[in-house]
């Protein structure tokens, strides 16, 4: 019998893990608001459903008899991932992991009660409690939306003025009725990746970010393995996620965590109980050689995902996204170009085609491509991303030139 394994989205994100679904021969199903999402044109049925209401989809997912469920790249749905996981008697996040992960004000104070070392933060309804907090914390701090990803609804404020505005953002994009006012520590912040399961990390990754920085909002634009560190900074960095793993209750999941890491000493910004975003499972492949989306989904359909130290390789590659600076339509693609750059070695994927509108880049779902390379330089991922932009028109204009102005 052809198993069936539910996938929480159909975005660009998702696309990769619903052709390893097929590819691994099951029957896949894809869980999305109606729209233009890639991946329902490549799944085997689609239900048009928000992959937040985990009541529904549990109606429909006994209904389907499902044998798995998974996401990646996005927090929205990992609560229901643990709910019918909880319900239906699947392996995956437990519900009260996934609840905490996907909370980042219950997910501080479940770091903050097992000794994770994190930034201060309050909890903070109005604009007087917000201002409470960014005199206790002292500024700059950042406030934060607790239910969003993608730096939705993250700024950073030095006044108070920058304070009430972000105050304001951040309501405009959650469904709860407070936020978070975390303070702000400088430092170099880098990723962290891994998986759980069977009640042990089998993977914990760390690497570098490029990050692009739009009004207050600093958002992820790619990312680098290996992340070069002392030996003394890579034992902070185990410690802390594996306290955050265990605070949280994470097992038989992907992990994502943002770590700020300063004198030789690593804090646990968030985690949450699922795979990357910004081509992360990608670079995991590249670099330890392993098929990574196929893990994912292992782990969902109830196999203990067993990774050996000595069959990890280290593969060093980078990736970035492509992003527009301005709101406009795709008026040229040079694919001859893009295929002498794809001879070259680069993993270049478009979103959009010629005469599709694009956003400018306000977080990370703005982005409009992506590019992955086998390299240890950044110099050289530089010269390649500026290569690809070259090969784009927007409005008439290369890309490139946008990008600089």
């Amino acid at each position: 019998m052809q198993k069936k394994l539910l996938i929480l989205g159909a975005g660009v994100y998702q696309v990769p893990l619903i052709l390893k679904a097929k590819e691994m021969g099951l029957y896949t199903i894809a869980a999305s608001y109606a729209g233009p999402y890639p991946g329902l044109a490549i799944a085997d049925e689609t239900w048009e459903i928000d992959t937040t209401d985990y009541r529904a989809l549990l109606s429909k997912a006994k209904e389907a008899g499902i044998h798995g469920v998974c996401t990646t790249g996005t927090d929205v749905s990992v609560i229901s991932v643990g709910y019918l996981c909880r319900e239906l008697g699947l392996c995956g996040i437990p519900f009260r992991a996934a609840s905490l992960a996907t909370n980042k004000a219950s997910m501080k104070e479940a770091f903050l009660s097992r000794g994770v070392s994190t930034p201060r933060s309050y909890r903070v309804s109005d604009e007087a409690e917000a201002l409470d907090a960014f005199h206790r914390l002292e500024a700059p701090v950042i406030v934060k939306a607790v239910d969003s990803s993608g730096s939705r609804g993250i700024n950073r404020a030095d006044t108070e003025e920058d304070l009430f505005l972000a105050l304001k953002k951040a309501h405009s994009v959650t469904h709860k009725d407070y936020v978070l006012v975390e303070d702000f520590i400088t430092a170099h912040e880098i990723g962290v990746d891994g998986l759980v399961s069977g009640g042990k990390v089998q993977l914990l990754l760390p690497h570098d970010k490029f990050t692009h920085t739009t009004g207050s909002t600093t958002l992820p634009e790619g990312h680098c393995f290996p992340y070069s560190c002392s030996e003394k900074l890579r034992q902070s960095i185990s410690r802390e996620v594996k306290m955050a793993i265990e605070a949280l209750g994470l097992d038989n999941c992907a992990f994502n965590s943002d770590v700020l890491v300063t004198d030789e000493k690593a804090y646990i910004l968030e985690m949450g109980g699922r795979a990357g975003a910004t081509c992360i499972p990608e670079l995991i492949s590249i670099y330890t050689g392993l098929d990574y989306y196929g893990c994912l989904i292992r782990c969902a359909l109830g196999e203990t995902v067993h990774i050996l130290p000595e069959t990890v390789q280290s593969n060093p590659c980078m990736a970035r996204l492509l992003f527009s600076t301005v709101d406009g339509r795709i008026t040229s693609i040079d694919e001859s170009g893009l295929q002498r750059l794809a001879d070259k070695g680069a993993r270049i994927s478009l979103d959009y085609r010629i005469g599709d509108e694009v956003p400018a880049v306000q977080n990370g779902t703005s982005r409009i491509g992506q590019v992955i390379l086998r390299t240890s330089d950044p110099r050289e991922m530089k010269q390649m991303m500026s290569a690809v932009r070259h090969t784009i028109r927007i409005d008439g204009v290369d890309l490139e030139l946008l990008w600089n102005r």
